[in-house]
């Protein structure tokens, strides 16, 4: 009575009926919830958060005091994510020029490497807190720039990488 027909039909009935809930599931969604879930019938304010996230990023960092207590060795650590590029010795380049003694030089200041021209706007000078501001977000620091790093967001990890590359360079 039961031969392997008769489970194969009773599978194939279970799976078209659930076929078939599926696609009135999706019907009445389409014509009943044409845009999504209903909106929010009441809406309640509690304030504005952002005001107070934008009070703390209005703050004014001293980034020179928080330079001072640097740990150059702890930005050895972050200089692996450099070094895939540029090197510490000084007239040695890489993809990117060299960094050695980068903090006090002039920007675009390497003879024989081809900057893309980007790097202007931050100045004549690479000083502490322009290096800062371009390793946090190469693309928005400079626009036009051929460097590909997405950029090192945590502020101590890059002063710790700054103050490497000024203590590898002397």
């Amino acid at each position: 009575m039961f031969d392997t027909m008769v489970i194969t039909k009773a599978a194939a009935g279970f799976c078209a009926a659930l076929l078939i809930f599926m696609l009135g599931k999706w019907a009445a969604d389409t014509l009943y919830l044409p845009y999504g879930p209903a909106p929010q019938a009441i809406f309640i304010d509690l304030g504005d958060d952002d005001a107070e996230a934008d009070a703390v990023e209005e703050e004014d960092i001293d980034v020179m005091a928080l330079f001072a207590e640097a740990d150059a060795g702890a930005g050895a650590a972050q200089w692996r994510q450099c070094r895939a590029c540029h090197q510490l010795v000084e007239g040695a380049h890489g993809v990117g020029p060299s960094l050695h003694g980068i903090v006090g030089r002039e920007i675009n200041a390497i003879d024989g490497f081809n900057y893309s021209g980007a790097l202007s706007a931050l100045g004549d000078v690479w000083t502490v807190e322009a290096l800062n501001a371009f390793i946090e977000n190469p693309r928005g620091t400079a626009p036009g720039t051929t460097m590909s790093y997405n950029g090192m967001r945590n502020l101590q990890d890059r002063l710790n990488l700054i103050a490497y590359m000024e203590a590898e360079s002397q």
